[in-house]
């Protein structure tokens, strides 16, 4: 679809005369005053925005450069729908850092400036997922050890015991019992010992600590909020199950919602391995008899030994001895799950009876029902009618190997579950890929591109089908099914607009792309020596100042280690220390530069002469081998569509867009993006990718780039 132009939206129809509360425009006014800033056009034309798609139904995907002021932009028209609502406005995120911002920063400040044109101070929460918070009665009730994890260094031992000792000690003085609240944080092994999933939870009425339980008390002061803010994890199970997690609501905020289709894709992915088997073996322990909880073990020890003599990778085809023994599995589980008899045994007397057999359930339901949907994603007679895809992922030393499931798309999923009753803004600064919003709405279920079966084109906001439908409906129990009771709305009909509000920085006078032409291409055997002597000349000429982002850590590793010795700044690598304090010391140290890989592509903020160079050494495309990425790209080719363009090319445009982005972060930053791999310049989708990086002023000479650094680097 065509970008639409900014100024083709109508200011709304202000609806809130009844209470008397000023337009979104005049709030924005006291709340930029009230925090000390200046308003921004693309500021202004978003908030204009998300008030149009709140009060015409119409879902939004809007792109704010850095700098836009996008949080207040949607903060402000949500809190106004609040106040004239019965609902709460949810916010999701992707990074814990956006939350912190949020609920520690933006919020409070933006509540008590406008307090005084609303009916009442604006309340606001955050709510995780209920394994982010300290269970009160995992805590301290000895709850049986069922750890499947079995670490042998003595070091590693004595390490997680430290951090339980501290979590235990931490547990005694939180009023929170968030997880994020853990600073220095703990490893995943300790926090499991303090921390039950929804489904192992005994429930608030069955729990002898539910009137006091951490994840029920933030789930009460969200109850009575106006904007709750979450992640997008918990947003897609929320979306997903049958009972509601998040308080009743009508609008959704999807910030980062770059990120929306992998968080979502994540959550419903399943795995199973002999680990998992064993955990349910020992937590049924006695509540079974003994000769079927040993036919369990018997087929875990069976899925060990075929996945370890197995090749790792993507599974086309159903092998007989995997169908046989995933059928084994699963069998034995359901045999297990009938043993324990009714699902609601145990009572408030016996917490800890009630405890065990919901726990066991838990580990035997999953088991169960991944098993299935294994064997379910086979035999279909088109490619085309395959809905997800099985692959073996190879062990290590810490874990063995084991096998993962997931759809082949999430879009059908997101249509109905998302974005069919309720009205969602979806916000990032890289949404427009190639210029265009179709390569992710086509993924979120909202409208048609490559691989879509029906035709559905967005023109001025509108779509052309009554709902957005994509063809890309999910054959398995993941995405299907109709919420009940409270969550339970009319599905509406909604088309979307796609709005790109520009950034308030200067691209064409601030920043450089530098495209190296005359590098070979990149290989599979490394860097190549002609890559290190660029890099090097590039850093010199920066005087440090550089973040090297790297399509994988055997790259950043292995440059860093080449260059050491031939430049004479400090040079860091991710994995040298926690990835805060590697950024913390770069910002601090002019001269410093840091290499790393993808965490530090979408999680650097360095304004300042710190960060004067980006340099980027291949156009980051999935690995051909990556099982779900190449079964995506074969099943959109089935339906007609360009795998490699819907698929390979998207992603890569998106992870561009995010490294570019690393370079200007304030008003006064200038600097240089370099992007080394010469296929930018030459390929055919080089200009795709090309259209979706901010519009620096572009260059494939060597020479002026590196003069331009070295008068940055004198400035």
């Amino acid at each position: 679809m065509a970008v639409v132009p900014t100024d083709s939206i109508a200011p709304p129809e202000d609806v809130s005369s009844k209470v008397d509360i000023p337009p979104v425009e005049d709030l924005l006014s006291i709340a930029v005053e009230a925090v000390g800033g200046v308003e921004r056009p693309g500021q202004i034309k978003m908030v204009q925005a998300v008030q149009h798609s709140i009060e015409s139904g119409d879902h939004l995907a809007v792109q704010a450069g850095t700098g836009t002021g996008k949080s207040l932009a949607y903060l402000i028209p949500s809190i106004r729908h609040a106040m004239t609502s019965e609902g709460a406005v949810v916010v999701s995120t992707a990074t814990i850092a956006l939350q912190r911002q949020l609920v520690d920063r933006d919020l409070p400040r933006l509540a008590e400036a406008l307090a005084p044109q609303l009916p009442h101070e604006p309340k606001f929460a955050i709510l995780k997922g209920r394994r982010n918070y300290l269970c009160r009665y995992k805590a301290s009730a000895g709850w049986p050890d069922d750890e499947q994890d079995q670490l042998f260094d003595p070091r590693e031992v004595n390490a997680t015991g430290r951090m339980v000792q501290r979590i235990q000690d931490w547990a005694n003085e939180t009023e929170t019992g968030d997880r994020d609240e853990l600073v220095p944080g703990v490893n995943e092994q300790a926090w499991r010992q303090f921390s039950v999933s929804a489904r192992e939870c005994l429930g608030a009425t069955r729990c002898p600590s539910g009137m006091e339980c951490f994840a029920e008390l933030a789930r009460a002061r969200a109850g009575e909020a106006d904007v709750v803010v979450t992640n997008h994890a918990l947003l897609a199970i929320d979306a997903m199950e049958d009972f509601p997690l998040l308080p009743e609501h009508d609008v959704v905020v999807v910030d980062e919602a770059h990120e929306l289709v992998d968080r979502v894709t994540s959550v419903v992915t399943g795995e199973l391995s002999e680990n998992m088997v064993s955990l349910a073996v020992r937590r049924v322990g006695r509540l079974i008899d003994q000769p079927t909880s040993d036919r369990l073990m018997e087929s875990g020890e069976d899925l060990k030994a075929l996945l370890a003599a197995a090749p790792a990778g993507r599974l086309d085809e159903l092998p007989q001895v995997l169908g046989m023994t995933l059928a084994l599995v699963r069998d034995s589980a359901w045999t297990c799950i009938t043993s324990l008899g009714p699902r609601m045994g145990g009572d408030k007397d016996d917490p800890e009876g009630a405890g065990l057999r919901k726990a066991a359930f838990t580990a035997l339901d999953e088991i169960h029902d991944t098993a299935q949907r294994m064997l379910d994603a086979f035999g279909h007679a088109e490619e085309i009618d395959r809905a997800e895809v099985v692959w073996l992922e190879a062990g290590t030393e810490r874990r063995p190997p084991l096998l993962r499931v997931a759809p082949l798309t999430v879009a059908g999923m997101l249509r109905d579950k998302l974005f069919g009753d309720r009205t969602v803004i979806l916000t990032s600064a890289t949404l427009a890929l190639g210029g265009a919003f179709d390569g992710l709405a086509r993924q979120w279920g909202l409208g048609s591109g490559d691989g879509a079966r029906d035709e559905a084109r967005v023109t001025g906001g509108e779509t052309s089908t009554a709902n957005g439908a994509t063809g890309d409906e999910p054959k398995n129990g993941a995405g299907d099914g109709a919420k009940d009771g409270a969550k339970a709305r009319p599905k509406k009909r909604a088309g979307w607009t796609g709005m790109d509000v520009g950034s308030p920085f200067d691209h064409p006078r601030s920043g450089i792309l530098y495209v190296a032409k005359h590098l070979p291409q990149p290989g599979r055997d490394g860097l190549p020596e002609a890559y290190l002597d660029e890099i090097t000349e590039l850093i010199e000429a920066a005087g440090g100042r550089t973040l090297g982002l790297f399509s994988s850590m055997r790259a950043a590793k292995a440059a860093t280690e080449a260059l050491r010795d031939r430049l004479s700044v400090p040079l860091l690598c991710q994995g040298d220390d926690s990835t805060m304090l590697l950024v913390k010391q770069f910002a601090e140290d002019e001269p410093t530069c840091l290499f790393g890989t993808l965490s530090l592509w979408q999680g650097v903020d360095v304004p300042g002469p710190s960060l004067r160079l980006v340099i980027i050494d291949r156009i980051p495309f999935p690995r051909p081998d990556d099982p779900l990425s190449s079964a995506r790209q074969r099943h959109v080719a089935a339906k007609g569509g360009n795998g490699f363009m819907a698929v390979a090319a998207t992603h890569a445009a998106l992870l561009l867009a995010q490294g570019a982005g690393r370079l200007l972060r304030s008003q006064h930053d200038k600097g240089v993006v370099a992007i080394l791999d010469p296929r930018l310049a030459t390929a055919r989708y080089g200009s795709f990718l090309r259209d979706s990086l901010p519009p620096f002023w572009p260059t494939n000479d060597p020479a002026k780039v590196r003069d331009a650094l070295k008068r940055l680097s004198s400035s």
